[in-house]
């Protein structure tokens, strides 16, 4: 992107970004990135499919959350797109039609990538704890690895980390089990 690099970037510099990119602001910085590779993309969905019918859908568990892939959040002045996100019901009865959210999750998966691991490990987890995020995962397909942390007051406490093909029961999801 053209212009002074010292500036604290925009929504429209944002906006600017090519369609094959992912894009999303964060402590004033444009921050861009490929679609996910395959086996993130794999994880994601994984994830996803796991969680969706016992929580999002009350089918086979409690029901009581919209979970979704990739949303647009826009929380203060950053944007953020989160791999997965979720939200209690009770927070969002219903889904907004909106571009972006403005209401933080109450849990968010960030599927690690090489090119985007630091910045989901260093600025976008201190911009969850902000915005009061109460659960986070951090899924690392290579390593095949599920790291399970929960909020207290402005910092993450780790809750566990579980590997390979282990049954897992994660908060915010802990019954049914996840595989």
């Amino acid at each position: 992107m053209g212009g002074d690099p010292r500036r604290k970037k925009t929504y429209a510099d944002l906006e600017a970004v090519p369609p094959h990119l992912v894009a999303e602001l964060v402590d004033g910085e444009l921050y861009t990135s490929p679609h996910p590779a395959s086996l993130h993309a794999l994880a994601q969905g994984a994830i996803y499919g796991e969680l969706h019918g016992p929580f999002n859908r009350g089918r086979g568990g409690p029901g009581g959350w919209l979970l979704l892939f990739e949303p647009e959040l826009h929380v203060g002045e950053d944007v953020l797109v989160p791999d997965l996100a979720g939200w209690r019901r009770e927070r969002m009865p219903e889904m907004p039609q909106v571009v972006g959210f403005t209401l933080a999750p109450d849990w968010v998966c960030e599927v690690l990538s090489p090119s985007t691991a630091a910045l989901d490990r260093e600025k976008k987890m201190k911009v969850y704890a902000r915005e009061g995020v109460r659960h986070l995962w951090m899924v690392d397909p290579l390593k095949q690895t599920l790291e399970v942390y929960g909020r207290e007051g402005e910092r993450w406490e780790a809750l566990g980390v579980h590997a390979g093909q282990a049954l897992v029961h994660a908060e915010p999801f802990a019954s049914p089990p996840l595989e």
